[in-house]
């Protein structure tokens, strides 16, 4: 059975209300990894996306 690996990115709105999206893909415990320094600097609406390689998710208003 082949191994598939999932990518993950991330949106939120940053502390001062800008809609954000990261640029990268992550494997999952980097992803909760950034998750949680997105929490501990005030972000909100955070949210872990699906993504396949090389997609980056549009920033949600």
């Amino acid at each position: 059975m082949p191994i598939t690996m999932q990518n993950y990115s991330l949106t939120w709105t940053d502390a001062d209300g800008v809609p954000c999206a990261s640029a990268v893909s992550y494997d999952k415990p980097s992803v909760d990894r950034r998750k949680a320094e997105l929490e501990k600097a005030g972000a909100t609406a955070i949210e872990v996306v699906t993504v396949k390689p090389g997609e980056v998710p549009a920033p949600r208003a």
